[in-house]
């Protein structure tokens, strides 16, 4: 990605996050590694103004960018416990969205940007579309421009999909969402990526939180939880939630870009005993600094 100063002069709102993870287990756990990407970088659309990651109980940790530029920290716990706690706090200012960059067809399929974004072009198991999206998505585009033709590829999307908590999981393939006419974000993110790459247009899964109420006063905390939305490349990145059909604004704050989930998952590892039947508790607290 290609790092600009952030525009102060532009409209932006100064966002402070809390997202904790605790994993429970009914047997005490001797040694876990675990991988968390829940902290957000710097970029042109956001500055971090302070982020950490507190995790009880640590042994030892290492911060290192992935291959697709996110922050992760790998961590590791010797002591025997029964509950992992993982707690990321950010203090971000988020810009408002940016006009909408712009691209012939001729030079976006050029070979020397196909070959560039040869990843974000790929279809995975989880972004694969059905034949139907994949034949709407071309219909859809049209005669449109490449920029005119991804908006209008992920109102599809939007168009066809029924906001259902629950009714999908994060392993859940876009074909499966798309047949079903339910999902939540990584759903709609999903599909959009897959019809996105049908019709040439590159993109990629973004991770990362949403403020819930555009109207809450300054410093009053909400309830939040982690969302995903695309971002798609048409003369640059730009980046678009299909759930709430808009573009990324300053509601957004971007953790981790991949192909698709499973490039981004907030936290993962492995774990040595603990028994069956432990449980995972997700809380995520959002307030509006400026």
């Amino acid at each position: 990605m290609t790092w600009l100063p952030l525009d102060t002069a532009a409209p932006s709102a100064r966002l402070a996050i809390e997202h904790v993870t605790r994993f429970c287990y009914p047997a005490p756990v001797p040694a876990s590694y675990n991988e968390a990407r829940v902290l957000p970088n710097s970029d042109a659309h956001q500055h971090v103004v302070s982020a950490r990651l507190d995790v009880e109980p640590l042994t030892w940790r290492k911060e290192y960018r992935d291959y697709w530029g996110t922050r992760v920290v790998s961590f590791e716990t010797h002591t025997p416990h029964t509950e992992l706690s993982v707690t990321a706090s950010a203090d971000v200012v988020a810009l408002a969205a940016p006009e909408a960059p712009e691209i012939d067809w001729g030079e976006l399929t050029a070979p020397r940007l196909v070959d560039r974004f040869a990843e974000d072009l790929t279809q995975t198991a989880l972004s694969r579309p059905a034949d139907e999206l994949a034949d709407l998505a071309a219909v859809v585009a049209g005669d449109l421009s490449p920029g005119e033709a991804a908006r209008a590829v992920c109102q599809l999307v939007t168009g066809r999909l029924d906001y259902t908590t629950g009714s999908t999981g994060v392993h859940t393939a876009a074909v499966q969402a798309w047949t079903e006419g339910a999902g939540v974000c990584q759903d709609f993110a999903h599909l959009a990526i897959g019809a996105l790459r049908c019709v040439g247009i590159p993109a990629r899964y973004v991770s990362g939180y949403l403020h819930p109420k555009p109207g809450a006063a300054i410093g009053e905390t909400v309830t939040g939880e982690s969302h995903a939305w695309v971002e798609w490349w048409a003369g640059d990145w730009y980046g678009w939630d299909p759930t709430n059909d808009k573009p990324a604004g300053e509601l957004h704050v971007a953790v981790g870009r991949g192909r698709d989930y499973g490039d981004v998952s907030p936290v993962k590892g492995v774990v040595a005993g603990g028994g069956d039947g432990s449980t995972l508790e997700v809380e995520v607290r959002v307030t509006r600094v400026r």
